[in-house]
């Protein structure tokens, strides 16, 4: 296996995943705008800010993706040819870092889940329901695409096991 290729094929696969993102966030944005212009119901009036919000909170999360990965493609050619066996130590670290964090990240996602449902079940208010309903799609859609990162990232890890041997 020749590690420039699983590493950049990684790393482009990380970029696809950000513009995504992107994607929903664009989505959340015309929804809101939608429920802004054609809401006439008490909730529907409400949701524009709540949609808005997470909308640019997905701007953030795909742009900070991106950052991160999109550097990586150039970087990962240079560093493996100064230094191969260094760069392999690095991204076995990393990507070990990684599977951590995204354990967690499947530990805190359904959590608020979970404390969403439970205002949209209790609270009375129609702003707090709308809040939670953006938080719960939100939260959502971030699981579907942490779980293919989480796939991405455990096979990828696999492949730089398989190479250290």
């Amino acid at each position: 296996m020749d590690i420039i290729k699983i590493s950049t094929d990684w790393a482009r696969s990380e970029v696809f995943s950000a513009k995504i993102v992107w994607m929903f966030s664009v989505v959340e944005v015309l929804a809101a705008i939608g429920f802004w212009y054609w809401g006439r119901t008490v909730i529907a009036r409400i949701f524009p800010w709540p949609l808005l919000v997470m909308g640019l909170f997905l701007v953030a999360v795909g742009a900070g993706l991106y950052s991160a990965n999109k550097p990586r493609i150039a970087l990962f050619e240079s560093e493996s040819h100064r230094d191969p066996k260094a760069f392999l130590d690095a991204e076995i670290q990393r990507t070990s870092k990684s599977q951590r964090d995204l354990a967690l990240v499947f530990k805190i996602l359904p959590g608020i889940i979970i404390v969403a449902a439970l205002v949209i079940m209790l609270a009375p208010a129609t702003g707090w329901r709308a809040i939670s309903v953006t938080i719960i799609l939100t939260a959502a859609f971030l699981m579907v695409v942490d779980s293919n990162t989480t796939a991405r990232n455990d096979a990828y890890h696999t492949q730089l096991l398989e190479l250290n041997k």
